[in-house]
């Protein structure tokens, strides 16, 4: 692999891990919580980036899902549906079948070159393109998605950071952490309109 391919194989990954790590221990009952009012949810967030992998670097490179569950999904359906794991699926299988599309995933990049012609139907005109601009848009959608799961899994149990080995956070106490967030609400509310 050249180093371009390579940096944005591994930036994908980091967001990839981050995104398991934010949907990893949670009850079921947490995992399907949803918390704004379109349902974002973790378990959902999930399962869309599972599809994500299998659409991207599977129907727009020509290969068939390695996964009977996704071959049938990934089939005409209805457009939110990728954001709504059935039932039956609960968190651990989930994060299973998303680290088997992102190895179905990978053995896709790695046999093409980022100038290789790609195909993206769903993206009309502008869907000829290469996977240079196929990974670029993956990273930067699984990153956006993986900030969602960030805020989703703070808000459930207050689990914060990047990974459980590199949180990226300043190491506040419980008690510095709640000044911190009086301080900023203080601000905001200094900023209200007056009535």
């Amino acid at each position: 692999m050249d180093s371009t391919k390579d940096k944005l194989c591994g930036y994908l990954n980091e967001a990839r891990e981050n995104a398991i790590f934010k949907a990893e221990g949670l009850a079921e009952q947490l995992a399907r919580t949803p918390l704004t009012p379109t349902g974002t949810h973790i378990l959902g967030v999930l399962h869309h980036l599972v599809i994500n992998e299998y659409e991207y670097f599977g129907t727009c490179l020509q290969r068939e899902a390695n996964d009977p569950y996704v071959r049938e999904f990934i089939s005409p359906h209805d457009p939110d549906a990728d954001f709504l794991p059935p039932a039956k699926m609960d968190g651990k299988q989930l994060i299973g079948l998303y680290r088997k599309a992102i190895a179905f995933a990978d053995e896709g990049i790695a046999a093409l070159s980022l100038d290789s012609a790609v195909h993206v139907p769903w993206w009309g005109p502008a869907g000829h393109t290469t996977l240079d601009h196929l990974l670029i848009h993956a990273l930067a959608e699984t990153s956006r998605h993986a900030g969602q799961l960030d805020i989703i899994r703070e808000q459930l149990d207050g689990r914060a950071g990047w990974t459980a080995t590199l949180d990226l956070l300043p190491g506040y106490t419980a008690a510095q952490w709640a000044e911190h967030r009086q301080k900023l609400q203080r601000l905001a509310d200094s900023l209200a309109p007056e009535s």
